[in-house]
């Protein structure tokens, strides 16, 4: 049971034509919201989309390609949503990208910038278009991180370090805007089974956790949907500047005692 109607209310979630972003999308499609999802040009099944859409009894979804590091399709997308609705009422990023690290030798200070560009800016710069075209901010942000910015994942360097710029972000655009209708918070998470996991870590990543980690070491892309709609039900409204994290405790026993004691199990 949540509190806020969300019946053709405006929802956008860039990077949402897969995987977590999609979940997000579906979720609040199931609440009567009218659902903006963005893809790059191209990356997107639109018929599949709008098929899931219609399985899941949700109002058909508006896909826009745009490039979330693109000033000009930024401005133009919010412009198109702005024909529909007077206010957005919530906005989750979800884009993330960046280049998989090698060795310090081989760090580029271009990549870097790359990936904050993709993957924080985002965060920021969305929010000062949607002021710009609607004279508002949307009631809702939330930004999507992982628990990579704290724990070691290999060649994650220049998403970590991007993801910890939009977490920062959180928490001092929150207080910028303390006196504007808007709740801001990031959510982080456990890795989630997704085609972007295999893509950066490659397709033995996700059996190796499962097999050393067990089923319950993921997390699953709805249970993300599900804690982004809380977040923005009306229920939580006292939450904001806050970066949360969602792993079922399994930060707690992730260690090399948990190995340890199932070390005959393991075959260690």
């Amino acid at each position: 049971m949540i509190k806020n109607d969300f019946t053709d209310k405006g929802v956008l979630i860039t990077g949402g034509t897969k995987g977590i972003g999609l979940d997000i999308g579906l979720a609040f499609g199931r609440l009567g919201a009218q659902v903006h999802l963005t893809h790059k040009w191209g990356s997107a099944d639109e018929g599949a989309i709008r098929e899931r859409f219609a399985e899941a009894g949700a109002k058909e979804p508006r896909i826009h390609e745009a490039d979330v590091a693109e000033k000009g399709d930024t401005k133009a997308l919010i412009a198109t949503i702005a024909e529909q609705h007077e206010q957005l009422e919530v906005f989750v990023s979800n884009v993330a990208f960046a280049q998989v690290t090698g060795p310090l030798e081989t760090f580029k200070k271009r990549s870097l910038l790359t990936s904050i560009g993709y993957t924080a800016w985002p965060f920021v710069g969305y929010l000062q278009q949607m002021h710009k075209t609607f004279g508002r901010f949307p009631r809702y942000a939330v930004g999507l991180s992982s628990d990579g910015v704290d724990s070691y994942y290999p060649g994650y360097d220049f998403v970590a370090v991007s993801k910890k710029i939009m977490e920062i972000f959180c928490k001092y655009v929150n207080e910028h805007l303390w006196d504007e209708d808007i709740r801001i918070n990031v959510l982080r998470s456990r890795p989630v089974a997704t085609e972007s996991l295999d893509a950066t870590f490659g397709e033995d990543f996700v059996p190796f956790l499962r097999k050393y980690g067990g089923d319950h070491y993921l997390i699953e892309s709805q249970e993300v949907a599900d804690a982004v709609v809380a977040l923005c039900s009306g229920l939580m409204d006292a939450v904001s500047g806050q970066v949360l994290m969602l792993d079922r405790g399994v930060c707690f026993e992730n260690n090399l005692m948990r190995l340890y004691e199932k070390r005959e199990e393991f075959g260690l």
